[in-house]
């Protein structure tokens, strides 16, 4: 690792990785760093945020999932050299085990969200720009819906995931949950309510950033992220036994 980084005897700066708080709280990130010497400078953030900086030229590689800001952000200005699909976990509607809104029921996702505000269900939203927080906003535009912005039934946390989850709990609130990271806590009593639609998909991009000072190591690194991280991120299990993340399709591309 350290030849293909040519970084860990040159006294250069380390890579800066930005990275997302369900990578890390999914337990994803502490496979990458428990391979990786030396461990680059992580920043870890809402995907709206990392995407910013990265934007900016702040960030060397990034991981994050929301890929309609990527594309936004990133990809159409140009600020892309590498694009390398990662990996996809699942998102999943939780919520109290009584349902009042009938969750379980629904069809497809969008429905269990208009199920929800139908019955003017407690959800905590993220709030926070990031993958999750975007996602959920989609469907409740599929849903046909627009949330209020502010009180009644629907709270923004402005949080993280796991903390989200907690006031989530707390609540006995709807939300909505990256599996992986759900796994990770304990003692909560929100019950998985709807996971069945592949609407609820949870797509993972690394991208190395054009801006990069270190290109030539941000691309040994992302792929080195490819080939050796990601086996191992993939061989993480959900409670019940299926994997907590699989391998999305496709080969990195140049963007030049």
């Amino acid at each position: 690792m350290c030849g293909a980084l040519a970084a860990c005897t040159t006294g250069e700066r380390p890579l800066r990785l930005g990275t997302t708080f369900t990578v890390e709280q999914s337990g994803a990130l502490a496979v990458l760093d428990s391979l990786v010497h030396p461990v680059p400078a992580t920043v870890i953030g809402p995907s709206g945020q990392i995407l910013v900086a990265a934007a900016r030229g702040d960030l060397d590689v990034v991981i994050t999932h929301a890929p309609s800001l990527e594309r936004r952000l990133l990809v159409e200005p140009g600020h892309v050299l590498l694009a390398c699909p990662f990996v996809a976990s699942r998102f999943a509607i939780v919520g109290p085990a009584a349902d009042p809104a009938r969750v379980a029921a629904a069809q497809r996702a969008a429905d269990a969200f208009g199920r929800i505000a139908a019955a003017a269900g407690q959800f905590v939203s993220r709030g926070d720009s990031s993958g999750t927080h975007v996602k959920e906003l989609a469907l409740w535009n599929a849903a046909g819906v627009r949330p209020p912005a502010a009180g009644g039934w629907y709270l923004q946390a402005g949080a993280d995931q796991a903390t989200t989850l907690h006031v989530a709990d707390e609540r006995n609130a709807y939300a909505l949950a990256d599996l992986p990271t759900l796994a990770k806590l304990g003692g909560l009593r929100l019950r998985v309510l709807f996971a069945a639609d592949t609407a609820l998909t949870n797509p993972y991009t690394l991208y190395v950033v054009r801006e990069s000072p270190r290109r030539a190591a941000a691309q040994a690194f992302a792929q080195w992220v490819m080939d050796s991280a990601r086996p191992r991120i993939l061989e993480l299990r959900l409670p019940d036994g299926t994997r907590a993340f699989v391998a999305r399709p496709g080969r990195c591309t140049d963007r030049l």
